[in-house]
């Protein structure tokens, strides 16, 4: 992409621009129609698992591929009233797993007290951390002592085990800084120890599906092991979703349509049944509550009366429809994708 396209200014920012974009999609069948040839009237959610937090959208990188639009410019950043109201939901939930992402959550200047509230309450930290923060300055460098002390879970993302796609998507020198920090974490245990779980992220550097997903951790784990010495744990491969930077590329490239309708092609029923938004609620940076990530950078709050995590009922939270639109056909086309990777 060309560095232009990476400012703000050039991007098709508004959520309500970004809809219109994909609600006048032809020859593209609304999601919600795809899913009522299905049997299915709504989607609904299961048990919360999940609590993805969004720190704020501060981060040392600028992305081609970026959904959240997060850089060094932005200034939306997570109060500790609003964490402090999360770790409300916390204690008086079943819900296990906290997911930590931004921007760079890592440059939130209340994360290191977060993290620290979150293991008390005895419940998992993830957090999603681009690795080049850790070996940005001296402040960030002592990050990785701090996740093997509490546990954290870290998932990372590296879109290539080259160089040269690697920075070809991130940023001129990503990937070097990408290798020197997740020596240090293999140095402290990551991908080794069985409790310092670490995770990498490949999403696609153009318009196309991401590969298999097994057969991609392998080649990853053989190139890195052999020209790094590098471990880790599993890779997740995630589908770009046309949102934000991605949608700005397609449309500017002229590869919109064409992408869509792969996506549309490649609809694959049984993805649905694991799509994160089912097991997994999204909270903004200002605290409002979204089905997930992707309809939070489009402004789709969650379809309850409760829209902010000071007022957010479970029970309420169990009962609503989870809101979908053309987006969708992201996580639900051929192997699936979320979070957490392939979903068949």
């Amino acid at each position: 992409m060309q560095k232009s396209l990476l400012s703000r200014g050039n991007t098709l920012s508004s959520s309500s621009s970004q809809l219109e974009v994909l609600q006048a999609t032809d020859g593209i069948t609304p999601f919600r129609e795809q899913l009522n040839t299905l049997g299915i009237q709504s989607l609904k959610p299961t048990q919360l698992e999940i609590l993805q937090i969004n720190m704020g959208k501060m981060c040392n990188q600028v992305c081609e591929h970026c959904h959240v639009d997060a850089g060094p410019d932005r200034k939306e950043i997570m109060t500790k009233e609003t964490m402090l109201s999360c770790l409300g939901i916390l204690e008086n939930s079943s819900i296990q797993t906290v997911d930590l992402t931004g921007g760079a959550p890592e440059m939130n200047p209340d994360f290191l007290w977060f993290v620290e509230e979150i293991v008390k309450l005895g419940k998992e930290v993830i957090v999603r951390s681009n690795l080049t923060i850790l070996t940005s300055n001296k402040k960030y460098k002592e990050y990785p002592l701090f996740f093997a002390k509490h546990k954290v879970t870290v998932v990372s993302s590296l879109p290539c085990y080259t160089e040269g796609n690697t920075d070809s998507q991130r940023g001129d020198g990503v990937f070097e800084k990408s290798i020197e920090a997740l020596l240090v974490l293999n140095e402290l245990g990551y991908g080794s120890d069985p409790e310092l779980k670490l995770h990498l992220v490949y999403n696609p550097g153009g318009a196309h599906l991401p590969p298999a997903q097994e057969a991609l951790e392998g080649d990853y784990k053989r190139e890195l092991s052999a020209n790094f010495g590098i471990s880790f744990n599993s890779l997740y491969t995630i589908t770009n979703l046309p949102i934000s930077r991605y949608l700005d590329w397609l449309k500017v490239t002229e590869k919109y349509d064409d992408y869509m309708q792969l996506l549309f092609d490649n609809f694959n029923p049984m993805a649905i049944e694991n799509v994160m938004c089912r097991n997994t609620v999204s909270v903004g940076w200002d605290g409002y509550l979204f089905d997930c990530d992707f309809n939070q950078m489009l402004d789709l709050k969650v379809a309850s009366k409760g829209k902010h995590i000071s007022e957010l009922n479970i029970d309420e939270l169990a009962s609503r429809s989870i809101i979908v639109n053309q987006h969708c056909y992201g996580c639900t086309a051929g192997a699936g994708s979320s979070c957490q990777g392939s979903l068949v």
